[in-house]
C-alpha cells in the first residue's frame, strides 16, 4: 500500500517537526518552504515546559537542542530616579534532559537561537525520510472530493491527500483558505538582537526583565557567555520584517536610549553583534482553522505578539493534538475520506481554539502593561511586579498555567 501523501506548508518550526510524527505514524509527509534553504532570520526563541514535552517525543532531540536553560528570574526598574530589583526567583528544582523540572511550577524553559534551532528540526525530518522542497511559494490551493492540489509561484503542481499550513504568521496556505486579511499595526514595535555577555550582569543573571519608561526589555542566555534580547516599545509604524538590518541601522541602534541603562541592560545593546528591527501587528481572529481537506496550525492558524514567548510552544501543542486526532480517526494512515478529516479536523480544532485565543489575548495584554508613559504609570506597574514576586508562588503558578499541557503524564501518540 502506497503511504498517504501528506504536503506541509512551511519548514520553521512546526513543520519538519509535524512531518517527523506524521512520517513515523506510517504517512508519506512532504514539506514545501518560501525561502532558501539556510537562509537566517530571526533572532531567538524560548522552549517553555509545554514546548519542550512535545520536542521530547522524539527520540534524542533533546539533547541536541543548542540551548541554555534558564535558571534564574530577575525583573529590574530602569526609570529614571526609580532604579531597582523589583523581584528575582532562581530555580531551585533542577531540570531533567528535556528541561521540564520535575515540580512543572518551577520550570522557566530553555532559550535557543531560533536559526540554529530550525536547522536542527529540518535535519531532524530528512533524517526521518522526509523530503524538504526550499524555494516553493504556494499560490494557489485547489480541493477536491479526494485529494487537494497546490500549485507553487516557480509553476510546479503537487497533489496530496490532505494539507497543512504551517506557514507562519504571512500564512498563504491561510489566505488561500479565507482571504487574505488586513494587518492592524499594535503601536508596539521591538528591536531585537545577540550580544556576549555584559560584564556588569548581575551574578549569575539567566533571564531579566527590564521596565523603563515606554520601554521594555528582556533578555535570555542562548549559549555560554552568550546572550538575545528584545527591546519593546511605542513609536511609529515600522515594516513587519524579522532580517537583519545593515551597518548603518545597527551603529544607530547602538545609541538607543536603553544603551544608557543600567544593570547590564545597555552593555547588551552597546556590544550587539546583530540587530532586527520591526513593528508588531494583529491579525483578526479565525472562528475555524480548517476546511474539507486542509488544515492551519500555529502561527497561521492563530498569530500572536512575542510578550509571552508562547508562539513556538503553542505550534508544538497544536502538532501533539494535531497527531493525536489523526491517530484517534484514522489509526492506519489510510487516504482518508474527506469527512474524516473534517471529524479530526473538528476535534483538533475543539481543544485547541480556545487556549490559543486566550494566549493571544493575554499577549497582547502583557505588551500594553509592560509599556506605559510617565512616572506615575511607571511606579505602578512595577509596584505590581514588585507584589508578584515578593511571594515567587504566585509568579511562578502564573508561569505554570501558561507553559502546562499538552499531555500530562503519558502521551496518547
Amino acid at each position: 500500500m502506497v503511504p498517504t501523501r501528506v504536503i506541509i506548508v512551511g519548514c520553521g518550526v512546526a513543520g519538519p517537526v509535524l512531518a517527523t510524527f506524521l512520517k513515523s505514524k506510517g504517512y508519506q509527509p512532504v514539506i514545501y518552504e518560501r525561502i532558501k534553504a539556510g537562509s537566517d532570520g530571526g533572532i531567538s526563541l524560548l522552549l517553555q515546559s509545554n514546548g519542550l514535552r512535545v520536542l521530547g517525543l522524539i527520540p534524542g532531540l533533546l539533547e541536541q537542542l543548542p540551548g541554555h536553560v534558564e535558571d534564574r528570574l530577575a525583573f529590574f526598574s530602569t526609570v529614571t530616579g526609580h532604579e531597582a530589583l523589583l523581584g528575582e526567583h532562581t530555580l531551585e528544582t533542577p531540570l531533567d534532559a528535556s528541561g521540564v523540572a520535575a515540580n512543572t511550577v518551577n520550570s522557566i524553559g530553555m532559550g535557543i537561537q531560533r536559526h540554529e534551532f530550525l536547522c536542527l528540526l529540518a535535519e531532524t525530518a530528512l533524517k526521518a525520510g522526509v523530503e524538504i522542497h526550499w524555494e516553493h511559494n504556494v499560490v494557489d490551493i485547489q480541493q477536491r472530493s479526494d485529494s487537494v492540489q497546490v500549485t507553487f509561484e516557480n509553476g510546479t503542481t503537487d497533489t496530496a491527500s490532505f494539507v497543512v499550513g504551517c506557514d507562519g504568521i504571512h500564512s498563504n496556505t491561510r489566505a488561500n483558505l479565507f482571504q487574505k486579511e488586513q494587518a492592524s499595526f499594535t503601536g508596539l514595535t521591538q528591536i531585537g538582537g545577540f550580544s556576549p555577555r555584559p560584564n556588569s550582569f548581575p551574578d549569575n543573571a539567566s533571564m531579566i526583565n527590564y521596565f523603563g519608561e515606554n520601554t521594555h526589555m528582556i533578555c535570555y542566555q542562548i549559549g555560554h557567555d552568550r546572550y538575545s534580547w528584545a527591546i519593546t516599545r511605542r513609536e511609529a509604524e515600522t515594516k513587519e520584517t524579522w532580517r537583519a538590518v545593515d551597518d548603518t541601522m545597527l551603529a544607530e541602534l547602538k545609541k538607543d536610549p536603553v544603551s544608557e541603562w543600567g544593570f547590564g541592560a545597555g552593555e547588551l545593546v552597546k556590544t550587539a553583534e546583530k540587530m532586527v528591527k520591526f513593528g508588531l501587528y494583529d491579525r483578526p481572529e479565525l472562528a475555524t482553522w480548517y476546511k474539507n481537506r486542509v488544515v492551519l496550525l500555529g502561527d497561521a492558524a492563530h498569530p500572536t505578539s512575542p510578550h509571552l514567548g508562547q508562539g513556538a510552544n503553542q505550534a508544538l501543542e497544536d502538532i501533539y493534538h494535531l497527531v493525536r486526532v489523526l491517530v484517534q480517526y484514522n489509526p492506519l494512515a489510510q487516504d482518508p475520506p474527506t469527512q474524516t478529516l473534517v471529524n479530526a479536523f473538528e476535534e483538533y480544532e475543539r481543544i485547541r481554539l480556545s487556549r490559543t485565543s486566550f494566549l493571544v489575548k493575554e499577549a497582547r495584554r502583557m505588551g500594553e502593561t509592560r509599556v506605559v508613559n510617565g512616572t506615575d504609570a511607571c511606579i505602578s506597574r512595577n509596584e505590581a511586579i514588585r507584589g508578584i514576586w515578593a511571594n515567587t508562588t504566585v509568579g511562578l503558578k502564573n508561569l505554570a498555567q501558561m507553559r502546562s499541557g499538552p499531555f500530562d503524564g503519558q502521551s496518547e501518540i
